[in-house]
């Protein structure tokens, strides 16, 4: 009897290593998220389409091992496989660590959470509009008490899909941001925080254009229909400034956030400096759920609990037109009204109106949309 139990016991290690206690120190769990949406259009463009779409899969895995983490996900959308979070971290201290790899750096208050955790289901035009997406470089995190700072150096996110030969150079950058947070009780949350950012041009098919350039730009609040909303080409581009102050503050069940962005390129050959700017405004509040608590790593109001439903109004205003340099990426103002219904865990149902106006864009006549969606997510 003896015999079969260990027996029994050696078969069970070989199935769950994670049993013993040398691979108990290796940690690896699976994760992922689905996305379904489904929206009604009320446009004169013919490009809104009422219909359902699946805008995002993603299947991954997140690692630990002692002071090391690490996290890989490829995402499925439209056809299309592409890589999202690539990266390692090491702790240094309790309150710091560095990542290095391929995965969004932070700038500002919208960079602390992902783009399926958007509180208004997609993220401001603003936000779109002047933030980067993923980029390959490495961030230092400090978070202690009442502050927290994120510094980051890296390339463009072109580098991540052709060599340095067939780009000709990389575009580099360095960003930061900086939060002052000294209230973080349950109901009861303020932060001041600001970002800052540059950026050297980016990588253009066109070799007249070719590291000599930018284009800023940003959609209509769906991904349905992806239906450019703004967008500003910027020639003759010597370099890139942005920075960008934000607010949060919560009294318990109510919490207001809010951002604005200023951004400018210097440019060459006599042309004149570019300048766009775009704030959002965010009311929130739990109808069910209790009080808002604060996430110190993240540095921003944490995910509700299950069974919680939130609502939330929000105004977003983008301007990328520049009379000066005689560049206009179209004036965008849009109001929001979402419904968030934390349904356990794992699952979120959420229902977002719009309203969105898009004027001064060069060869395009104004826009509206007004826009009806919901989503049902999956994530783990």
């Amino acid at each position: 009897m003896k015999k079969y139990i260990l027996s029994g016991v050696f078969g069970l290690t070989l199935l769950f290593p994670s049993l013993t206690k040398a691979q108990n120190e290796l940690k690896v769990s699976p994760s992922g998220r689905i996305l379904m949406d489904g929206g009604i259009f009320d446009s004169k463009n013919d490009k809104f389409v009422d219909g359902v779409a699946v805008p995002d899969i993603r299947l991954g895995a997140k690692a630990s091992y002692e002071k090391f983490k690490a996290k890989f996900d490829i995402g499925y959308s439209y056809g299309k496989l592409s890589l999202k979070d690539v990266f390692l971290e090491r702790e240094l201290s309790s309150s710091s660590l560095i990542r290095v790899g391929y995965f969004v750096h932070e700038f500002g208050l919208q960079s602390s959470t992902s783009s399926s955790m958007k509180i208004t289901m997609e993220e401001p035009a603003s936000n779109e509009a002047f933030f980067n997406s993923r980029l390959l470089g490495a961030m230092y995190i400090h978070d202690k008490d009442d502050f927290y700072a994120a510094a980051s150096v890296h390339v463009e996110s072109e580098a991540m899909k052709k060599s340095s030969d067939e780009m000709g150079e990389q575009g580099y950058g360095a960003m930061t941001r900086l939060v002052y947070r000294p209230l973080r009780n349950n109901g009861a949350i303020f932060h001041l925080g600001i970002s800052g950012a540059y950026e050297s041009p980016r990588y253009n098919a066109d070799e007249k254009l070719n590291h000599k350039s930018f284009v800023l730009g940003a959609n209509f609040p769906t991904r349905i229909a992806k239906v450019k909303a703004l967008e500003a080409s910027i020639t003759d581009a010597k370099r890139l400034y942005k920075f960008s102050p934000e607010v949060l503050a919560a009294y318990g069940p109510v919490a207001l956030e809010s951002q604005y962005y200023y951004l400018t390129v210097n440019r060459d050959n006599d042309f004149k400096n570019y300048k766009a700017s775009g704030a959002y405004g965010i009311l929130r509040g739990l109808v069910k759920g209790g009080n808002y608590k604060y996430s110190n790593s993240s540095s921003g109001i944490a995910t509700p609990g299950a069974g919680s439903l939130e609502a939330v109004l929000a105004y977003n205003y983008t301007d990328m037109s520049d009379k000066k340099a005689q560049i206009f990426g179209g004036r965008l103002n849009d109001v929001a009204v979402s419904f968030n219904y934390y349904i356990n865990k794992y699952m979120i149902w959420r229902f977002r109106y719009s309203y969105t106006h898009v004027t001064n864009r060069a060869d395009i006549e104004n826009q509206t949309l007004n826009s009806f969606q919901t989503r049902f997510q999956i994530i783990f």
